[in-house]
C-alpha cells in the first residue's frame, strides 16, 4: 500500500485500482454460489431435487459465511484506520488476531455442524425427499470450513493492503479449480452432490494456500507472524465489535433464506424451494459487484478516517454511490428483459420455467436502489460506527423483509413472498438516504 496515496492521491483512479479487482474477484467468488446449482439443476439424476437440496443447505453456508466476515471485515477495518493513524504495530495484531478468530470459528463450526447436522436441516424445511440430497452436501461442505473462514480473511486483508489484485487472483484460482472438478466429477464422473461439494472445497482449499503465501510472504504490506495470532482481548474484541455489522448483515441472509423456504415449502412445495434457490443465485451474481465495491471502498475510507480527511471520505461514498447504482441499474435491465433464458440456464423444467420468470421480474424490480443502499451502509460500516451499520445492515433483509413475508404471503400466497422483497427494497433505500443525509450534516472535515 503507498500510504501517500492513500492519504493525498486522487479519490477515483484509487478507487478504481482498488475496486475493478475486487469486483471482478467476487464476480468470480459468486461462481461458488451458482455452478454448483448450474450442473446439478440440469444434471439428469439430480435436477430440481438437487437444487432442492443445495437451497435447503445454503443458509448453513451463510452462516459460515458471516462468522468469517466478521473476523475478516472487523479486522480489516481496524487494521487500515490503525495504518492511517501510523500505528503500525496495532495493524500487526489485527491482522494476527483475525486469522486466528477465523480458524478457531471454522473449526467449531466444522464440529458443531457434523454433530447436529439433521436436525438442523429438518428445521430449515428438508422435506423427506430432499433431506438425502442435502445431507450428502453439506457433510462434505462442513470438512472445508477453516478453508472458507481463511480465504475470506485473506482477501480482506490483500485489500486492506492495497493488493485487491491478489484477492481477485485467490478468488479466480479457487472458482476456477469449482468449474472444472464440478464438470469432472458431476458430469464426467457421476458422484452428484458428493462431487459438487468435493469441488467446492477444493476450490476453497486452493484460495486459502493462496492467502496463506501472501500474508505470511514478503509480498505482504504488514507479514503476518505467529506472535501475532496469539489472542489478545483488546484487539479480539475490537475486531469482533467492528464486525457484528457484516456478520449481522450475512446471518440476516441466513435467517431470511430460513423463512423464505419454509413459507416457499408452505405454499409453493419443492417446486417453489427450487426455483427460489435459482432466484438467489441470480441476486447473489448481481449484487456480488456491489460487494466488491463497498471492498474496494472501505480501505480508502477507513484509512482517511483514521487519518482525519473527512472530505475525501465523503468523496469517496459519492463516487461509489454513482458506480453502485450504475451497476444496479444494468443487472434490473438484464433480469427483466431475459427473465426465461435465466432461469433456463439453471433448469429446464418446465414448472421450474413457468414461475421463475415471473418470480424473477417481481424480485428485482427495485434493484436500481439496493446499490445507493449498500454503499452508505458500508459507510457507516468503513468508519467503524457499529449500531448505525448494524441496523442498516439488518434493516433492508431481516427488520423488514422477514415480517412483510409473513403479512404478504397470508394474503397473497406464494406470490407475496415474491411481492415483499421490492417493497422491503424501497422502503430501507428511504431510510437509509435519510439517515447518510443527516450523518453527512455534522460529517465535516
Amino acid at each position: 500500500m503507498d500510504k501517500e496515496r492513500m492519504e493525498k492521491g486522487k479519490i477515483l483512479p484509487l478507487l478504481f485500482e482498488l475496486s475493478v479487482p475486487a469486483m471482478i474477484g467476487m464476480l468470480v467468488n459468486a461462481i461458488y454460489n451458482i455452478v454448483d446449482r448450474m450442473f446439478i439443476g440440469n444434471a439428469p439424476h439430480l435436477g430440481s431435487m438437487g437444487l432442492a437440496g443445495i437451497t435447503i443447505s445454503y443458509p448453513v453456508t451463510l452462516v459460515l459465511m458471516a462468522l468469517s466476515l466478521m473476523a475478516g471485515v472487523g479486522g480489516a477495518t481496524r487494521f487500515s484506520i490503525a495504518l492511517g493513524a501510523k500505528e503500525d504495530e496495532k495493524a500487526k495484531y489485527f491482522q494476527g488476531n483475525a486469522l486466528m478468530i477465523t480458524i478457531l470459528f471454522g473449526l467449531f463450526f466444522m464440529v458443531f455442524g457434523n454433530i447436529f447436522m439433521q436436525p438442523i436441516l429438518k428445521i430449515l424445511g428438508a422435506s423427506s425427499q430432499i433431506l438425502p440430497y442435502a445431507k450428502s452436501y453439506l457433510s462434505i461442505i462442513l470438512y472445508g470450513g477453516v478453508f472458507q473462514c481463511v480465504a475470506m480473511c485473506g482477501n480482506n486483508f490483500s485489500r486492506a493492503q492495497g493488493n485487491a489484485k491478489n484477492a481477485m487472483i485467490s478468488q479466480i484460482l479457487g472458482a476456477g479449480f469449482n468449474i472444472l472438478f464440478d464438470y469432472i466429477l458431476i458430469m464426467k464422473c457421476h458422484m452428484g452432490m458428493e462431487g459438487a461439494a468435493l469441488a467446492t472445497i477444493g476450490g476453497q482449499f486452493l484460495s486459502m494456500i493462496w492467502q496463506l503465501s501472501f500474508l505470511f510472504g514478503k509480498r505482504s504490506l504488514i507479514q503476518c507472524r505467529f506472535i501475532h495470532m496469539k489472542l489478545k482481548k483488546k484487539f479480539a474484541f475490537l475486531i469482533i465489535k467492528t464486525g457484528i455489522p457484516a456478520f449481522l448483515m450475512q446471518l440476516s441472509t441466513s435467517l431470511l433464506n430460513i423463512v423464505i423456504n419454509g413459507t416457499l415449502g408452505t405454499y409453493g412445495g419443492d417446486t417453489a424451494i427450487s426455483t427460489i434457490g435459482i432466484i438467489t443465485s441470480v441476486q447473489t451474481l448481481m449484487l456480488m459487484p456491489l460487494t466488491g465495491m463497498t471492498q474496494g471502498q472501505q480501505p480508502i475510507m477507513s484509512y482517511n478516517y483514521g487519518a482525519k480527511c473527512y472530505e475525501r471520505v465523503k468523496e469517496t461514498l459519492r463516487y461509489t454511490i454513482i458506480g453502485s447504482t450504475i451497476i444496479a441499474l444494468s443487472g434490473f435491465c438484464i433480469i427483466e428483459l431475459f427473465p426465461q433464458t435465466i432461469i433456463s440456464m439453471f433448469n429446464q423444467e418446465y414448472e421450474i420455467i413457468k414461475l421463475g420468470k415471473i418470480a424473477l421480474r417481481i424480485w428485482f424490480i427495485c434493484l436500481p436502489f439496493v446499490g445507493c443502499q449498500t454503499m452508505c451502509a458500508n459507510f457507516f460500516q468503513a468508519v467503524g460506527k457499529v449500531k448505525e451499520s448494524s441496523f442498516l445492515n439488518l434493516l433492508r433483509q431481516c427488520i423488514l423483509l422477514i415480517p412483510l413475508i409473513f403479512i404478504l404471503s397470508s394474503f397473497f400466497g406464494l406470490y407475496g413472498v415474491f411481492v415483499a422483497v421490492p417493497i422491503s427494497d424501497m422502503l430501507a433505500f428511504i431510510i437509509t438516504l435519510f439517515l447518510i443525509k443527516k450523518e453527512m450534516k455534522k460529517f465535516v472535515g
